[in-house]
């Protein structure tokens, strides 16, 4: 039997809105131990994507502690996420979507149903698949 990836995907995903700041990113990301976070909209649509490599590439591009300051406090997610984000829906095969995250050189792909946000699929979930034999 072929594995879906709603058989191993994280169906409780934080997410972000658009319109939060940078610092109120990092936060959310160190609070929830993930490298990336889906942006959505009040319909939990899925905008966009920001992940740490996001913010860290803009802290790299700024040359000041007044640039910091702009950057962690007025810069908004929808200043840096990166578009579109990447997806796949709950019936697709794991080794489809495995194949998809190569492509497009991505470490997780959000799970859509009916247009909406149900979960995510991270490298770490295939790998721990395998690892339990499951794959």
């Amino acid at each position: 039997m072929r594995m879906r990836v709603a058989d191993i995907m994280q169906a409780d995903v934080e997410v972000v809105v658009e319109d939060m700041t940078v610092r109120d990113v990092i936060v959310t990301l160190a609070d929830a131990h993930v490298h990336g976070v889906p942006v959505v909209d009040l319909n939990r649509r899925i905008l966009g994507v920001i992940s740490s490599s996001d913010v860290l590439q803009a802290v790299a591009e700024t040359d000041s502690v007044d640039a910091h300051e702009t950057l962690f406090d007025r810069t908004h997610v929808r200043d840096l996420m990166t578009t579109p984000a990447r997806t796949t829906t709950p019936e697709t095969e794991v080794r489809d979507a495995a194949q998809q995250m190569l492509q497009f050189d991505v470490h997780r792909l959000f799970v859509e149903r009916d247009g909406t946000l149900a979960g995510v699929l991270s490298q770490s979930d295939i790998v721990r698949a395998v690892a339990k034999e499951r794959l």
